[in-house]
């Protein structure tokens, strides 16, 4: 639903949850300016309640705050859509005004970890700080609605389970880590990603705070709110983990797993103690939780990093996720319950459990990784630099850096292997205390199609394969003066008098000819997908500066080089299926590329067609052209069976007057299919496949800049059979070791050799089965779209 602005003032009631505690009294009503139409039920949910709204937020923090000495309230960064990101930090008064020095105390962890351990055992009344996330999906409205409960409990009471846990911990709690989600009540934000799902890629502003968060405090525990599972096993209601294989190889999962377990069982304890308060007829047959490690064999995995916990994890955290069961007052309170019960068993063995945190840091700083075959972590991982395009490399290393990895500089050149590396190169050596999650970023990742019957998301993610840039793993010493990197910086440059060549090499370099296009320089493109340009150094100066490209002069212009213009670009909008907003992963890697882009749902080309646009991508899944919605979904698809029909007609229309159609994926390509605007055949694998496979690209067109011995990435896999005379520019490579990465159960030897992007023989219809834009990660791929539209 679009956002409408409102005048006035919005009266709005605060949560009637029965207090908790003895003493928790119930806050006062709040009267609030709310410019936005928030929502008081979603449509993504079969349940609902008179959850907190975010616009009473701000209002009930500061009024906690006035009352407590304990408390302090910040906004630390702003959502997507522009609301603000909550931060409550509570201890007791002595600890106030001292965070800085309790956070420097932290990093010690990573500086001196056998003289921390011994500090701790000398200083038993230090404070461990844990860290709680608020509704990190927007429709999971329960989890923030106890933090705000637990703030004010933990501001104002004085009882001796509160005293105690305040004695020993600093609490900080993200209140409201979506709170676009929480306005909208959808899952997502407001870019239409999926936050739980940001933390490899950290694309997002809310993804980026907390991930600040996490680094600031290092905490100790880490939980993050969900809902809502009913029943896993018989009669467990709810979720909390620690999780069933495969567990990602990176973590030192034996430290974790030591106190992780038990974390659970202690706050499914907490919440059986208190069943009777429980009102819901689902709550009264509650035997304890679903505990997937303890309780099952798969399916629940903590394999992939882009999960909050999971992120943590590698910052030393007990990660846990909590699902609520149902989304209603009995959700509060179990969720509330279960936080108790990790805040005391933390309490209870802070001692044992900071020093066995502390332990994976020593493990990674001493190059000692006692559960890990030998050989399992590099010495070093090799970051070469294009010198004309260095963008992508330079990208890597700020984000190593922005998450806490250290990365070095070489002084001069050196020599490792047999190889030849020039000053400037990057490097990240891999005695340091984050070692698991410097792994995890840039390995190639492994082939787990046989390890486990089905995965919970992604089984692959390597940046090196999906950003573009070479991470080149040594087992021997790297002997070389080099400097610590503490930012990265990116100039671009213009050298000679041109025609200038601006290289098909990355996406900041489409990024850059968009800008040129946009302020009217005149633009041309070569079969090998290079830009070329006329126009005068002062004239271009300002944004290839900005690129950080460094551009030169061409020996000359191709003869066989094409105009290329600024064109629009309309994007199908998926509103949420199977909880997955599949478009906003290539709206953001169009956006990113530089193209102008507008988001139209199936009901808008059937009304108004695609008059004003270039070009039509679809992106989402086949259903999206249907009238068999859920309610959550119908206003994203036909409201008539008579709107295909038109639907059809306006989109054939538009393909039929030079209009450019773009499929990407299983679902797009088989809706293309049902569109009629293909004869090919569309092989899909199991919705569970993903990773990344070899591919052999044509190199020119459509996949210029691309290899025959390449990359590619899927999800549900798709490809194409009985292609006819249309053009085949991309391949699966006809090797039985096709799937590099990831895990993709179902027979995959058909897919072997097969097409997997295809234009058709007589119209401006390309199909796209790789992911060439998922969730904003795969950006080595984006330039397959830009290719695409511009060809």
């Amino acid at each position: 639903m679009k956002k409408k602005k409102i005048a006035g003032l919005l009266a709005v009631s605060l949560l009637s949850a029965v207090p908790f505690s003895t003493g928790f009294a119930e806050g006062p009503k709040w009267t609030n300016v709310n410019v936005y139409e928030e929502q008081d039920a979603s449509k993504f949910n079969s349940e609902n309640y008179d959850f907190l709204k975010f616009s009473q937020v701000g209002a009930k923090l500061a009024a906690i705050e006035k009352q407590s000495n304990r408390v302090k309230v910040e906004v630390r960064g702003t959502s997507a859509d522009g609301h603000p990101l909550y931060v409550v930090t509570i201890a007791d008064p002595s600890t106030q005004g001292k965070f800085g020095k309790f956070q420097s105390l932290r990093k010690q962890m990573f500086k001196n970890p056998g003289k921390a351990q011994d500090w701790i055992s000398n200083n038993p009344d230090f404070k461990v700080p844990i860290m709680i996330n608020g509704s990190i999906h927007g429709t999971e409205f329960v989890g923030s609605d106890a933090v705000i409960q637990l703030i004010e409990r933990f501001a104002t009471q004085d009882d001796a389970e509160t005293k105690n846990i305040l004695e020993n911990n600093i609490l900080i709690f993200n209140v409201v880590q979506n709170p676009d989600g929480r306005i909208d009540a959808t899952r997502f934000n407001g870019e239409g990603i999926d936050l739980n799902r940001d933390f490899i890629t950290q694309s997002q502003p809310e993804t980026q705070e907390t991930v600040e968060l996490i680094k600031e405090w290092n905490p100790m525990v880490f939980l993050d709110t969900h809902g809502y599972v009913k029943s896993y096993g018989p009669n467990l209601q709810g979720l909390i983990e620690p999780c069933t294989p495969p567990h990602n190889p990176n973590y030192e999962y034996d430290l974790y797993n030591k106190w992780a377990v038990e974390q659970a069982k202690a706050m499914e304890a907490e919440i059986m103690d208190d069943k009777a308060s429980f009102t819901g007829s689902l709550y009264k047959s509650m035997e304890g939780v679903y505990v997937p490690q303890r309780d099952d064999a798969a399916g629940w995995d903590d394999y992939p990093p882009i999960f909050t916990p999971m992120y943590a994890m590698y910052h030393g955290a007990y990660g846990h996720t909590l699902e609520a069961p149902t989304n209603d007052l009995d959700g509060v309170r179990w969720m509330y319950n279960a936080i108790m019960g990790a805040l005391n068993f933390a309490t209870e063995n802070k001692q044992d459990m900071i020093k066995d945190q502390i332990e994976m840091f020593k493990r990674g700083i001493n190059f000692d990784h006692p559960t890990h075959k030998e050989g399992f972590f590099p010495n070093a991982y090799i970051l070469p630099v294009d010198e004309k395009d260095p963008t992508v490399t330079k990208k890597a290393v700020s984000h190593l850096l922005k998450n806490d990895i250290e990365v070095t500089e070489a002084a001069k050149a050196f020599t490792v292997d047999g190889k030849s590396y020039p000053k400037g190169t990057y490097l990240v050596q891999m005695d340091q205390a984050k070692a698991g999650l410097a792994n995890t970023m840039l390995w190639d990742g492994e082939d787990i199609s046989n390890d486990t019957p089905a995965m919970y998301d992604i089984s692959a993610w390597s940046l090196p394969e999906l950003w573009g840039f070479e991470a080149l793993e040594t087992y021997s010493p790297v002997n070389v003066t080099a400097k610590q990197v503490n930012q990265v910086t990116l100039q671009g440059s213009v050298t000679g008098k041109g025609p200038y060549v601006i290289p098909n090499s990355s996406v900041k370099s489409v990024e850059l000819v968009n800008t040129l296009l946009n302020q009217g320089v005149a633009i041309s493109r070569d079969a090998e997908g290079n830009f070329y340009t006329k126009a005068d150094a002062n004239k271009i100066s300002a944004a290839v500066k900005e690129s950080g490209l460094q551009i030169e002069s061409a020996a000359s212009v191709p003869e066989d080089v094409s105009e290329v213009s600024s064109l629009q670009v309309a994007i199908l909008k998926d509103g949420g299926m199977g909880k997955v907003q599949s478009h906003s992963g290539t709206k953001l890697a169009l956006k990113r590329l530089g193209f102008a882009v507008s988001e139209v749902t199936p009901v808008d080309v059937a009304v108004n067609g695609l008059e004003g646009f270039d070009v039509f991508v679809y992106s989402g899944s086949e259903s999206l052209i249907s009238t068999n919605l859920s309610a959550a979904n119908k206003e994203f698809g036909f409201q008539t069976a008579d709107q295909f029909s038109t639907f059809k007609s306006n989109v054939t229309s538009f393909v039929d007057n030079g209009g450019k159609y773009i499929a990407i994926g299983a679902g797009a390509s088989r809706a293309t299919k049902t569109l009629g605007l293909t004869n090919n055949v569309i092989n899909t694998g199991g919705s569970n496949s993903n990773g990344i496979v070899k591919v052999n690209y044509e190199g020119t067109g459509l996949t210029a800049g691309y290899e025959q011995d390449d990359i590619g990435f899927v999800y549900r896999p798709a490809w194409y059979t009985n292609t006819g005379n249309d053009e085949v520019a991309a391949t699966l490579a006809n090797s039985d070791d096709f799937f590099v990465a990831g895990h993709w159960r179902t027979d995959k030897l058909p897919a072997k050799g097969q097409a997997v992007i295809v234009k058709e023989e007589d119209k401006d219809v390309t199909l796209i089965g790789l992911e060439a834009g998922f969730r904003d990660h795969t950006d080595y791929l984006f330039r397959l779209l830009s290719n695409a539209i511009f060809e």
